[in-house]
């Protein structure tokens, strides 16, 4: 079994959202139903990136990474062109 780290961004204010789950197709449907309180105002979210990993540490690392100023500027650089079609 894999475990995922996500980023959503709402459609609502732009804002990204990054977590992780060991389910990646229901953990969406919970952000988008309101079931988490960190993304409940900031509905409809949209999945724009994701990695599987064979070991949540990995996938829990991986995420504290992105959490960080060089982890943002990484997405940035990663997903350039969807954030510059998106201004």
């Amino acid at each position: 079994m894999f475990s995922y780290v996500y980023i959503l961004r709402s459609e609502k204010d732009g804002k990204m959202y990054i977590g992780c789950t060991d389910n990646l197709q229901k953990r969406l449907r919970e952000h988008n139903a309101g079931g988490s309180f960190a993304t409940q105002t900031r509905i409809p979210l949209t999945l724009i990136y994701y990695e599987a990993y064979p070991h949540r540490k990995d996938a829990e690392q991986r995420e504290k990474f992105f959490k960080t100023g060089w982890g943002r500027q990484y997405m940035q650089r990663a997903l350039k062109h969807y954030f510059s079609a998106k201004i």
